[in-house]
């Protein structure tokens, strides 16, 4: 999942990030409206989390224009004043949830994944493919039983190809969504780490989930399809 967080204040924005990074999650960071805006404008996030005082332009008006453009993409506000009238007019300008500076990094975790569970269609907190278990709660991989030992960015993938089960991804769609903005588009990582995938939860077993459809992407299925290698 990729979240793009607009935030000015340097320390704060470095702290979140990393925090956001080792849940798995690609972050961008914007350090003001204008750019945030910008980003927003240009690329496919998955969440976005918008500070509602910034320089150049307010998060406010950086959420009106995204919603102007007639994007859904979650937003969560953050503000360091508790007043109504802010929560009101965040919702207001089209912010789908508000949390009030300071509070506590699991709090936004929750927050955050309650409102990608509600991007597009409910998302489920378990998914399964065959034998293949994914708890996106607890980031845990099981095939048959077996907990599977992954590393941050192999989840990140593997969870991005479970939720679109049976659907060929491309290479275009896993950088926007798996990686962040530093992504080389030339390099060779997204093969590297659906080998890497693909050792880990196919070997020894009868019954190939990741498939490579070639000259497309690739695609995790249960079903018997012919999909190369």
């Amino acid at each position: 999942m990729r979240i793009l967080l607009v935030e000015d204040e340097p320390d704060a924005a470095r702290m979140l990030a990393k925090g956001l990074r080792e849940q798995t999650y690609a972050v961008d960071v914007a350090g003001d409206g204008e750019a945030g805006g910008y980003q927003a404008s240009v690329n496919d996030y998955d969440l976005i989390i918008l500070d509602c005082m910034l320089p150049r332009k307010d998060g406010f008006a950086v959420c009106r224009e995204i919603r102007a453009a007639r994007s859904t993409v979650p937003i969560l506000m953050l503000t360091a004043r508790d007043v109504v009238e802010d929560r009101i007019n965040g919702l207001d300008t089209g912010a789908d949830d508000y949390l009030t500076k300071p509070f506590d990094f699991h709090e936004l975790l929750a927050r955050v994944r309650a409102l990608l569970r509600r991007g597009q269609a409910l998302r489920p907190e378990i998914i399964r493919v065959a034998d293949l278990v994914i708890d996106t709660r607890a980031r845990i991989v099981k095939r048959s039983g077996r907990r599977i030992e992954v590393t941050a960015k192999e989840y990140a993938l593997i969870e991005y190809l479970a939720r679109r089960v049976g659907e060929v991804v491309g290479r275009a769609d896993i950088s926007e969504h798996v990686w962040d903005e530093s992504f080389d588009p030339f390099s060779n990582l997204i093969e590297v780490y659906v080998q890497r995938l693909r050792r880990k939860i196919d070997e020894g077993h009868a019954l190939k989930l990741i498939r490579t459809r070639r000259g497309e992407g690739y695609v995790l299925t249960a079903g018997s399809e012919e999909t190369g290698e």
